[in-house]
């Protein structure tokens, strides 16, 4: 296996890796951020009180998104393994 070949698979990694945490993160800063305004507006400065609706937010967003996810993940794999043969013979 070449350099060139390790590092593009590396690549392809982190990228899979971001687009797949992307949207469950988006939605835990977004929810984060909400709660926030609302602490701030009603002038309750618990710390605690964000963690149950940014994990119900989360989970709702895993719902929907777990199928595109596995489909992501799976095309990754599947390109990955098919690539195999070719990391063998060296070309």
């Amino acid at each position: 296996m070449q350099h060139d070949q390790t590092v593009e698979f590396g690549q392809q990694a982190l990228l899979t890796t971001l687009t797949l945490v992307a949207p469950i993160l988006i939605v835990a800063i977004l929810t984060g951020l909400l709660i926030g305004v609302i602490q701030a507006m009603t002038q309750v400065q618990d710390q605690t009180i964000s963690y149950i609706p940014k994990l119900i937010c989360i989970l709702v967003a895993l719902c929907y998104s777990l199928p595109w996810m596995f489909e992501q993940l799976s095309s990754f794999t599947g390109s990955l393994f098919q690539s195999i043969p070719t990391i063998i013979s060296g070309g």
